[in-house]
């Protein structure tokens, strides 16, 4: 029987200049998403799948993001003593055990896969989760957990994978597949941001990740790949024809890419409408926008 995946990686270095001025001083993961900032959606995500220690990959100007997985005595002080219990267990969700969260510091932003190898000796000899706050999917049964049911049954390495138009390839790794066997695909090749014409397929991997420790070793070894960026993507593509396997996994629900700005607004709109207490007035007011817009055509 395979070991649990019981570690997350959470790279949390960027500088979220998409988002200026807002990221000068909040850090892009606590910007919230309705009333919930991007890392509690991941950090809910791995919960759900089994996750009991949590490595964040920061850098400078991250003190927000630390600061918020903490207690806040006085504010818990306050809701008590007005009996705002609803609140109270709310807050409980944000905050993490002792010793349950850690933080490592990528001194320089070398690409993804650096960031992962940041993390190396907090993983050691044992499987490891990787998780992109700006990718939130939502979905009956969440992604990750997706994953590691299937994880139990192919090990080796595995990465979440959707289909995308031809003419956004260029802006992910893409598998070339080897063997389809529906809900998951055995890889036989990853190109990182290949061209329209020279991608294997349409088959991109997006930000969940279930890696064996190879891919740390792999990272040792490591040199620049595309964008002058040390690949994640590479590393797992050296596991490609060993013991140890790569593999997608088409998981399913609807990711939203909170790195961009259309993305957020899209989310922000999906994850209200999902709402009781949203959904009637945000959707006459939907109504209200498109009906406007059509009159004025």
């Amino acid at each position: 029987m395979r070991k649990k995946v019981t570690k997350a990686i959470f790279p949390v270095a960027g500088l979220g200049t998409r988002f200026l001025p807002a990221t000068k001083s909040v850090p892009k993961e606590i910007m919230t998403l309705v009333d919930r900032p991007l890392i509690q959606y991941a950090i809910d995500e791995a919960r759900a799948a089994g996750i009991k220690e949590f490595i964040f990959v920061t850098s400078r100007g991250k003190s927000a993001l630390e600061d918020y997985f903490d207690h806040s005595p006085i504010l818990e002080q306050e809701l008590r003593k007005k009996g705002k219990t609803e609140l109270l267990a709310l807050l409980k969700d944000t905050n993490m055990d002792s010793g349950a969260i850690a933080y490592i510091r990528q001194h320089r932003a070398l690409g993804l896969g650096h960031a992962v190898w940041c993390a190396r000796r907090l993983i050691a000899d044992e499987a490891f989760a990787v998780i992109l706050p700006d990718d939130v999917i939502a979905a009956e049964t969440p992604c990750l957990k997706q994953m590691v049911e299937a994880y139990a049954e192919t090990g080796g390495n595995m990465v979440a994978a959707m289909e995308v138009p031809p003419e956004k390839a260029s802006a992910y790794g893409v598998l070339d597949v080897q063997e389809d066997m529906g809900s998951i695909v055995s890889v036989k090749g990853m190109v990182e941001k290949p061209k329209r014409e020279e991608a294997p397929s349409n088959l991109a991997v997006i930000g969940r990740y279930i890696l064996g420790p190879s891919v740390l070793n792999n990272l040792n070894k490591m040199r620049a790949g595309a964008g002058g960026e040390i690949q994640l993507t590479d590393a797992i593509a050296a596991d490609i024809g060993t013991a140890n396997g790569v593999y997608g996994y088409r998981f399913r629900g609807q990711r939203f890419d909170c790195g961009s700005k259309a993305g957020f607004l899209q989310a922000t709109v999906a994850f209200a409408l999902a709402r009781d207490d949203l959904r009637d007035d945000l959707s006459a007011y939907l109504r209200e926008v498109v009906n406007m817009s059509k009159a004025a055509e």
